[in-house]
């Protein structure tokens, strides 16, 4: 099923000029009668179960709701109470997981409500005629309502949380954003892992008497060997299908404490889909601050330039409130409109940024990156894996923690969800290697036409450049214009008549390109590919950099040889 099929409604939560009074509008929907307006008032009861909510579960203060119109209130509407007797599955519930579930209900009725559960409900039917999920956006133009947890929402005691679904698939929006230019097709994951200052750094006291902050060689230690586990649980996550003998490659580059420079020139020098930072962040009018190092930070405005530039088409973030806005102290610490990373990212045309609305622990951030890595490698839709990944969270952490509401999700309006190519259009797995008593036979191989010397394609999958960590297929330092990781050559097994069917591609993101001649071509068409994909066919010449590097040939072996 391809993300692009599914059938979409979008809700827009508006703020009208009385106090407390809002307007929903349906901004699509996937029949036409479901373009509906509702208007509704802010209630007393979403206010007192809110602030209950910031007493038990915020670590520090949040801004107030709107207030309620003074004029011609609405009849108090009656709160589910905090001592309630456990939920109609008759499994105990804490008081945490009452508020939880009392919130989540009060938000789904508030914005539920009239021809509002109508165009749902019809957009359900289709959806579910179809044999698909809906997908369900919700854009929030008053900033003071984004700090609720609108992915807590629930019909009734006792149901799903609609993040948890996978029948209908949530995330927030916003129309306020640059068109989203065509997006490169990927069929692999590339993960650049950034991790930046870390928030508990202790000042330490200057002979002068000052106080500044600064890491010790101790701490740059630890924090390596983070990136490290990190990077290692995001490249198991991505080579292991989810009850599938599926394997997805999975690239993953990491930089600690990087400047802004070094940064920079990674993204425009390498191909990533995936952004990943880890490491301390606060909210601030142009998106927040990202703070690299003690010294150094990145707004998310700059940090917006370089991801489109470099289609990147998702950004998460292991950052405190990556999804907040800032707040204008000035004025009743009033929320700053458009003023989230989350929401920045999108207007300038990221496809899809993933933030934490809250603190998370170390221990969750990772349960929930590596059940998410896992579903991205399934090649799931980001809001599917997303939903996937808090399932995984709620399993571990319960209903009475707030662990798996923490992660917001923000999707450009014209974003299918699609990261790599999906399993029907690709089947993307390594290929059938062969197993004799414990060992794998390579069923491709790299030849030099120098020196003859041949190199196995082992795993389906060919690292090639200059560094002799990263890559499988080191080029000596001789070699003009090949990059420090310059290529990578892996398989894709698809079904046709019922047979397996193998196809190897090379993918380039190198500086300089890489040089291909087809078998049967003559010598003097050479055609040179630059950060492109290309299909490779048995017999195929390459040259990686220069046109005047060693030729090497591409050789798909037939399981006799």
């Amino acid at each position: 099923m391809s993300s692009s099929e599914i059938p979409c409604l979008s809700l827009a939560i508006a703020p009208l000029r009385t106090a407390g009074h809002f307007a929903i509008h349906v901004t699509q929907a996937p029949y036409p009668g479901g373009f509906v307006l509702h208007e509704c008032i802010w209630t007393e009861s979403l206010t007192q179960l809110w602030q209950a909510w910031q007493e038990m579960f915020s670590t520090r203060i949040l801004p107030s709701v709107p207030q309620v119109s003074q004029i011609n209130p609405p009849p108090p509407d009656p709160v589910l109470s905090l001592e309630t007797s456990p939920v109609e599955t008759g499994q105990p519930v804490g008081r945490a997981g009452r508020l939880m579930q009392n919130l989540g209900i009060h938000l789904w009725l508030w914005l539920f409500d009239g021809p509002i559960q109508s165009s749902l409900n019809h957009s359900q039917g289709i959806a579910v005629g179809q044999g698909k999920p809906l997908r369900l956006r919700l854009e929030i133009r008053d900033p003071n309502l984004i700090a609720f947890p609108w992915e807590i929402m629930q019909d009734a005691a006792g149901k799903q949380a609609i993040s948890l679904s996978q029948r209908v698939l949530f995330s927030r929006t916003t129309s306020d954003v640059h068109p989203l230019p065509p997006l490169r097709s990927d069929y692999m994951l590339k993960v650049l892992l950034v991790l930046g200052q870390d928030s508990a750094l202790e000042p330490e006291t200057a002979q002068s008497g000052s106080e500044h902050l600064r890491y010790t060689d101790n701490h740059t230690l630890q924090l390596k060997q983070e990136a490290e586990a990190l990077a290692h649980v995001l490249k198991v996550s991505g080579s292991t299908g989810i009850g599938r003998a599926t394997s997805t490659p999975c690239q993953v580059d990491t930089l600690v404490q990087p400047t802004p420079a070094e940064l920079i020139h990674t993204l425009e020098t390498q191909t990533y889909n995936v952004f990943f930072y880890s490491g301390h962040g606060v909210p601030a009018p142009d998106g927040g601050l990202l703070f690299l190092r003690p010294d150094m930070n990145l707004n998310g405005t700059e940090l917006a330039q370089v991801l489109t530039r470099c289609q990147v088409k998702l950004a998460v973030f292991n950052a405190c409130w990556g999804a907040q806005p800032d707040h204008d102290l000035s004025s009743n610490s009033q929320a700053i409109p458009r003023s989230s990373l989350a929401e920045v990212l999108i207007h300038h045309g990221v496809p899809a940024v993933l933030g934490m609305r809250d603190t998370i622990t170390d221990e969750e951030a990772l349960s929930f990156i590596q059940a998410f890595a896992k579903a991205l490698a399934e090649r799931m839709p980001i809001d599917q894996a997303v939903a996937v990944a808090r399932q995984h969270l709620l399993t571990l952490y319960r209903f009475n923690q707030q662990a798996w509401t923490l992660p917001v999700l923000y999707m450009h309006p014209e974003y299918d969800g699609e990261l790599l190519k999906p399993m029907e259009s690709t089947l993307t797995e390594m290929p059938g290697t062969i197993t004799s008593f414990g060992q794998e036979i390579s069923n491709a191989s790299l030849r030099s036409l120098k020196t003859a010397k041949v190199w196995n394609i082992q795993g389906g999958i060919m690292r090639v450049g200059r560094d002799r960590i990263e890559n499988d297929l080191v080029i000596q330092e001789d070699q003009y214009g090949v990059s420090r990781k310059h290529a990578v050559i892996f398989c894709r097994q698809s079904q046709r008549n019922g047979n397996n069917q193998v196809t190897y591609f090379l993918e380039d993101f190198s500086r300089y390109g890489t040089w291909l001649l087809e078998p049967g071509v003559g010598s003097e068409h050479w055609q040179k590919i630059h950060r492109q994909e290309v299909p490779l066919r048995s017999g195929t010449q390459l040259k990686f950099g220069s046109s005047q590097n060693e030729t090497l040939e591409f050789v798909i072996h037939t399981p006799s040889e």
